[in-house]
């Protein structure tokens, strides 16, 4: 049966449209929303009515309240929710701005909650659905300058293997993604903003890290048309997988930074067992 999609961060190029392409490819329809939905209006029109472009800003709650409400009422319901939408930035944990770190959690986490929270009470009361949370590699191994970013995602994390648990009952579904390097617009940005850094120690680290963001853009081995058909056939899966790492390099590190710390543990299991009362 043709499903319904609810799909947030709808940019030209970016990983939103192309989860609304391969779902449109699968014959399903779709509701992408955007913070200036007029940057895809063209862009929809080859859908027909197949596609509806909602306004929304992720971090405006009564803005979430009505997409969703827009969305039911246009379609019916929603069988798959993508939460897409979200940003990174770098920073020293020490020197990042307080603000950015704040703006940083409620785009890519207080944010997620909300438009899942809008999305669950239709789902439960048809006993079916799916929730796509977009995680990222970050989410599983912190990464070096995006400290930040990774405690958003780690959270993403969390929030999701407890969603999954608390759903399944209800006959909705929870897969966490996990996205290593993809060709999408978003390291385009760090070609054109210089480090912002308070203190002087961290910005030849942090200049570094930029580097090689920007001489990244552009040539990312992940092919996120592929990465959204690899989501799709994980959720055909019986039964699904409760996370699924994308593209190669993200898979390794992943695989490895796990494999360390299972090391770590059991290299201290004494320690760890010693700190029960005595029987």
């Amino acid at each position: 049966m043709s499903k319904r999609w609810f799909i947030t961060g709808g940019t030209p190029g970016g990983f939103g449209m192309a989860y609304a392409e391969v779902a449109l490819e699968a014959g399903d329809r779709v509701v992408l929303t955007a913070r200036r939905p007029a940057e895809l209006a063209s862009w929809a029109d080859q859908y027909g009515d197949r596609v509806l472009l909602v306004p929304m800003d992720v971090t405006d709650a009564e803005q979430v309240v009505q997409a969703v409400r827009t969305a039911e009422e246009h379609f019916g319901g929603i069988d798959v929710l993508v939460n897409n939408a979200g940003r990174g930035w770098y920073g020293s944990i020490e020197g990042m701005n307080e603000a950015s770190i704040r703006a940083m959690f409620e785009l890519n986490f207080f944010a997620v909650l909300s438009v899942t929270r809008a999305v669950l009470p239709g789902m439960r009361t048809r006993g079916s659905g799916w929730i796509v949370n977009v995680s990222s590699v970050a989410g599983l191994l912190a990464a070096v300058g995006f400290g930040y970013y990774s405690a958003t995602k780690y959270a993403i994390e969390a929030v999701t293997d407890a969603l999954r648990q608390e759903v399944a009952e209800h006959g909705i579904s929870v897969l966490a993604v996990e996205p290593g390097a993809f060709r999408t617009n978003a390291y385009a940005g760090f070609a054109d903003e210089p480090v912002a850094e308070a203190i002087p120690e961290y910005h030849d680290m942090l200049e570094q890290v930029r580097a090689a963001f920007v001489d990244m853009n552009g040539v990312q081995p992940g092919d996120p048309h592929r990465g959204a058909r690899a989501v799709i056939a994980a959720m055909a899966q019986d039964p699904p997988p409760r996370r699924l790492i994308l593209g190669n390099s993200g898979y390794d590190a992943v695989i490895d930074a796990l494999e360390q710390n299972l090391g770590d543990i059991r290299s201290n299991e004494t320690l760890s067992r010693s700190a029960d009362f005595l029987a």
